[in-house]
């Protein structure tokens, strides 16, 4: 998908993909479809008088860039991406690649999917403790690719996180508390053999991939993300949906199974 802003399109076809809520389950026919679209964003992009075109990609390719050794599938998965921001970089439209955390918000169909099995009791695979991810608000990814289109970006590629990684355990084990479950199960590791049918094996490699600690570089001049780590995003995202309808009631029903 591709939306206009001023003399700029932006391209977030792939973004589905860019968060560890979905267990693994987005990446399904990526390296196929995210190719397709986004030649058919720059094609429209072009034909709509764009000046720019700006490119959400994923921010964890940049541990690939500083010598971790992955796996298939994740490493055919992260050889896509690159070779996609190469196309769009070498493309007929001057672009700009902008890799983006780990997605979370309170649009996040998957976050909620989460509250609910977390209020239900249910596990979850939360990866090795160690392994410190790059994450970003959804709000915070909408000024970053803003500012990058603002910006002097043509040929570029800059970088979008909050600066702060965490490891996906202490990030959910966080959520869970604030949706009422004080101590939330991990599924066991020694499981992932068996497991692909539940956590596919791009989630299990994502979550053990371990980011480097220095936040990666060149960020977007003159963007600062509003919520600068995740203890901040996830207070946000708590807050609008206690704004929504209904959601006193939502809140009794979970305190009245516990």
């Amino acid at each position: 998908m591709a939306a206009r802003y001023d003399h700029a399109a932006f391209d977030v076809s792939g973004q589905a993909a860019n968060t560890l809520l979905h267990d693994g389950h987005a990446w399904k026919r990526f390296s196929r479809s995210a190719p397709a679209t986004t030649r058919r964003a720059m094609a429209a992009a072009g034909a709509g008088g764009a000046k720019l075109f700006v490119h959400a990609s994923f921010a964890f390719v940049h541990a690939l860039e500083h010598g971790a050794v992955l796996q298939d599938p994740l490493r055919s998965l992260a050889q896509a991406i690159l070779a996609l921001e190469a196309e769009v970089l070498a493309g007929p439209l001057p672009a700009c690649v902008v890799r983006l955390g780990y997605l979370y918000g309170p649009r996040s169909a998957d976050l909620r999917a989460y509250r609910g099995a977390f209020r239900l009791g249910r596990p979850y695979w939360a990866g090795p403790p160690h392994a410190p991810q790059y994450h970003l608000h959804q709000f915070d990814a909408v000024s970053a690719l803003l500012a990058a289109a603002r910006a002097r970006s043509a040929g570029r590629t800059f970088h979008a996180t909050d600066g702060h990684p965490l490891p996906f355990a202490d990030l959910m084990d966080a959520f869970a508390h604030r949706v009422g479950r004080a101590n939330p199960w991990h599924l066991p590791r020694w499981l992932g053999p068996v497991a692909g049918w539940l956590v596919r094996e791009e989630h299990r490699q994502q979550v053990a991939l371990a980011m480097p600690a220095v936040p990666p570089s060149p960020g977007i001049p003159g963007w600062v993300p509003k919520f600068a780590n995740t203890r901040m995003g996830l207070d946000q995202v708590l807050a609008e949906w206690a704004l929504e309808p209904g959601a006193n009631t939502r809140r009794s029903g979970a305190r009245s199974r516990k």
